[in-house]
C-alpha cells in the first residue's frame, strides 16, 4: 500500500533548522507495528500518524513514535502536525484563529492556529495535563559528571537547582552556569544508566539563563538515549513541563509569564520555542508552547499491507 507524508521544520521559520518531523496525514489502514516500523525508517525525533478522532467533537487523534517507543504527548508534533493539516487544507481556518483539539494519549491537547491571508504562520498547543513535580534528583556533582562537566558547572542554589517535571511527558531539567557549559556537556552513557536509566525519568533537558540572540530567555539541550534520541533539537514537551520549573520560581503571583527559549543552536538546527505560564494567586493555572513551522518536502512511502 502506498502511504503520503509530509515532513516540516517545526519551531522555525527557515527551512532545514529547527527539528524535522514526518506526519502521515491520513494514516489509516496502519497497524501499531507499521507505525513503528516506519518511525524507525524515518529515524526522526519523532514521526506522527494522523486518524479520525474518537470523539466527533475533536479535530483528530494523533500517534507519535520516536525511533523506539511510542509518546502519550509530544510538543512539536502536535504544533507542526496543526501546521502541516491546515497547510495541506485538511484543517479549515476560520480567520486569524483556529482553535483545535487533537487526541493524544495525555488527552484532549487544545492547539491555536494563527492565520495571515488563509495561511497557517504559527501554531500553539495548551496542555491537558498542568506540571507536575518529580521525586527528588540525583546529587548535582553525579549530574555533572554524567554530563562531563566540572562540579560547579550543575547550579545548586535555592532558587536554580536540578529538578524533575512532566506535563504527561516527564524530564529532568538541569540548569548550568552559562552558555560555555551548556556547549561543553557530553553525555557518558554509562553515568546515566547507572543513575537515571530505568527511573522517573532518563529524559535530560540542560538549560542556563545566558541566551544568544536579543530577546531571548533561556538556552537549552535534551537527550534522550532511551528513546533513540541522541539529541533534540526543539523538544515541545520539555519546553511545557518547563512552564512549572520556570513558573514555580517567579515571583509573579498573578499573570500571564512569558519566556523565548533557544535550542538546537550546538546542533546546527537552530530552534525558537515560544512558552507562556498562567499564574492565579501563585499556581500555575495554563501553560502553552507555540512557534512557527515550514513545510520541506511531501511524498508516498511504499509499505507492507497491514
Amino acid at each position: 500500500m502506498r502511504c503520503r507524508f509530509v515532513t516540516a521544520d517545526v519551531f522555525t521559520s527557515r527551512p532545514l533548522e529547527g527539528n524535522p518531523l514526518a506526519v502521515f496525514p491520513d494514516a489509516r489502514g496502519l497497524s501499531d507495528d507499521l507505525m513503528r516500523r516506519i518511525a524507525r525508517e524515518f529515524n526522526l525525533s519523532e514521526t506522527v500518524f494522523v486518524l479520525p478522532p474518537d470523539e466527533p467533537q475533536h479535530t483528530r487523534c494523533l500517534r507519535i513514535f520516536t525511533p523506539k517507543a511510542e509518546l502519550p504527548f509530544a510538543g512539536h508534533p502536535t504544533v507542526g502536525t496543526a501546521y502541516v493539516l491546515a497547510a495541506l487544507g485538511e484543517i479549515p481556518l476560520t480567520g486569524a484563529e483556529t482553535r483545535i483539539v487533537f487526541e493524544e494519549g495525555v488527552g484532549p491537547v487544545p492547539v491555536l492556529i494563527r492565520s495571515e491571508e488563509g495561511r497557517p504562520v504559527f501554531t500553539q498547543l495548551s496542555v491537558a495535563k498542568l506540571p507536575e513535580q518529580g521525586p527528588t534528583p540525583p546529587e548535582a556533582s553525579e549530574l555533572a559528571e554524567m554530563l562531563s562537566l566540572a562540579a560547579d558547572d550543575v547550579l545548586s542554589l535555592d532558587d536554580d537547582h536540578p529538578q524533575g517535571f512532566s506535563c504527561g511527558n516527564p524530564f529532568l531539567f538541569i540548569p548550568l552556569r552559562g552558555r560555555d557549559a551548556l556547549r561543553r556537556a557530553r553525555l557518558r552513557i554509562d553515568v546515566w544508566e547507572d543513575i537515571l536509566s530505568g527511573g522517573w525519568t532518563s529524559k535530560v533537558f540542560l538549560l542556563c539563563r545566558e541566551p544568544e540572540l536579543p530577546g531571548s530567555h533561556i538556552r537549552a539541550r535534551m537527550f534522550s538515549p532511551e528513546l533513540g534520541i541522541g539529541e533534540d533539537p526543539a523538544t515541545g514537551a520539555a519546553v511545557s513541563a518547563l512552564g512549572g520549573y520556570l513558573g514555580i520560581r517567579a515571583p509573579e503571583r498573578d499573570g500571564t509569564l512569558a519566556w523565548i527559549v533557544e535550542q538546537g543552536f550546538e546542533m546546527g538546527r537552530p530552534s525558537l520555542l515560544h512558552l507562556e505560564v498562567d499564574k492565579q494567586r501563585g499556581e500555575i493555572t495554563g501553560v502553552r508552547v507555540g512557534g512557527n513551522t515550514v513545510l520541506v518536502s511531501e511524498g508516498t512511502m511504499e509499505v507492507p499491507g497491514s
